[in-house]
């Protein structure tokens, strides 16, 4: 009798559905993206194609093209969408979300003085940084961000767990950036990190963050040293803002045996042809912040000639300086810039560049461009479906034009990381109420220790 009543009770489950293939994007299964409109590749030998499919097999990319067959997997209808790769967020501060509209009238300096620096010794503590990360995360990759570099202020040792933690949680790709520095359990807890955090997960890269100053030669050393002793790179904000060049970034980056490939430096606004020509020959990475640098009235970067340099350049939202996770903002905010600047309309960057500069030449920058950064088979399936068919995107005229131009993060229907869909048919995956409602008992801790309200 059992064993009849388990006959008819998997069959029964067959019949509706709930034991065939997992779910589109569920871990080590497989998903068809079946006639997609458009899928933008970003690979320079397969372009971009048209009513084509991409195949997801477990955590890759298994096939690009048209009539791809893949028998038992789930189906997510292509048409009248574009796939793309994820978006890499090349700079930012994820805890920084429970900062949002702190300050908005001061340059960098204020900003830091009223918004960031009083939390340095604070009670700040591993549930603030796990409800701020976690919150940006989910913002993120509602705009179809798969890979973030996280430069963590690391207030104290607590708050670092709270910060990894939510980044686990999120299933995303990230770069976590230690901010490093004297204080002796610094270095210890970067070992920890290194052994326990990141070499054990697939998804987790690490760097050491420091800030190069004339007052900080000692925190630059011990970063840098550190940095070598673990073979990751060093990552650095230089020459941000007008007053930076006056506090030798250069010269301290240089004593310290810093300038060096794998390098990566966020904003570099301020520099001389000199120095461009500098970091440019020493394979130094550069992270733009455009929509960050017009926040703070910081100025706008010399992007043309970073490219003229053949500097890998990627794109970052910059954490609490950005107040929007928004990356197709961002990509517009890169190309209106150097237009309003130049009055040039054919300025670099175009449309097509900053796609490029947010994903594969993010990508680049990391040195994980083996793994992600474009949709090509064998590559990680960190991608992206943007819905087209929007009344803020269509009709068709020229879609790649349209992605940066017109998409908003409503637009992006599907995302993927690993192969694990993260957004699934415009909803995110996760209790976004909650995660909500968490950061706004954090930001309510740390407003009140701040003196700018």
């Amino acid at each position: 009798m059992e064993k009849r009543l388990f006959a008819l009770t998997l069959a029964l489950l067959l019949a509706v559905g709930f034991l065939v293939s997992p779910e589109p994007g569920a871990s080590g299964g497989r998903t068809l993206i079946r006639d997609a409109s458009m899928v933008l590749t970003m690979d320079p030998a397969l372009g971009t194609l048209q009513d084509a499919d991409v195949l997801i097999d477990g955590d890759h990319v298994a096939a690009v093209g048209r009539g791809v067959s893949a028998e038992g997997a789930r189906v997510v209808d292509g048409r009248g969408k574009i796939v793309l790769p994820g978006f890499v967020d090349l700079h930012t501060h994820l805890w920084q979300s429970l900062i949002r509209g702190c300050a908005t009238d001061k340059e960098l300096n204020g900003w830091l003085g009223g918004c960031v620096l009083p939390l340095q010794g604070s009670t700040v503590n591993d549930k603030d940084a796990y409800a701020g990360v976690r919150l940006s995360t989910l913002d993120a990759i509602a705009t179809g961000v798969t890979t973030v570099t996280d430069w963590s202020h690391a207030f104290n040792p607590d708050f670092v767990r709270g910060n990894l933690k939510a980044l686990q949680d999120s299933q995303q790709r990230f770069v976590f950036a230690f901010m490093a520095g004297t204080d002796p359990w610094i270095a210890p807890e970067a070992r920890r990190i290194k052994t326990e955090v990141i070499d054990r997960n697939p998804l987790a890269h690490l760097q050491i963050g420091t800030h190069p100053a004339s007052w900080n030669v000692a925190g630059v050393e011990a970063s840098e040293k550190l940095a070598e002793e673990l073979g990751v790179p060093l990552n650095v904000h230089l020459l941000e803002s007008k007053a930076d060049p006056a506090t030798d970034q250069m010269g301290v980056l240089r004593r310290a045996g810093a300038i060096r490939p794998g390098l990566l430096a966020n904003h570099v606004i301020h520099a001389t042809d000199a120095e461009l020509d500098e970091l440019a020959a020493n394979d130094v990475r550069i992270a733009h912040n455009p929509l960050s640098n017009m926040r703070l009235a910081s100025g706008i970067a010399k992007v043309p000639d970073l490219k003229a340099r053949n500097m890998k350049i990627g794109l970052g939202l910059d954490g609490g300086t950005n107040d929007t996770s928004d990356m197709f903002n961002n990509m517009r905010a890169a190309v209106g810039l150097q237009r309003a600047q130049s009055a040039d309309p054919g300025r670099y960057p175009t449309p097509a560049d900053v796609l490029r500069m947010a994903t594969l030449g993010g990508a680049e920058a990391l040195g994980l461009d083996a793994e992600i950064g474009s949709l090509k088979p064998g590559k990680k399936a960190d991608l992206q479906v943007v819905n087209a068919q929007a009344l803020n995107f269509a009709p068709r005229f020229d879609w790649a034009s349209q992605l940066v131009f017109n998409t908003q993060p409503v637009n992006v229907q599907w995302v993927f990381v690993n192969g694990v869909a993260l957004k699934k048919e415009g909803k995110l995956v996760g209790d976004t109420d909650r995660v909500i409602a968490d950061a706004q008992a954090a930001s309510d801790r740390v407003r009140a220790i701040l003196p700018s309200k």
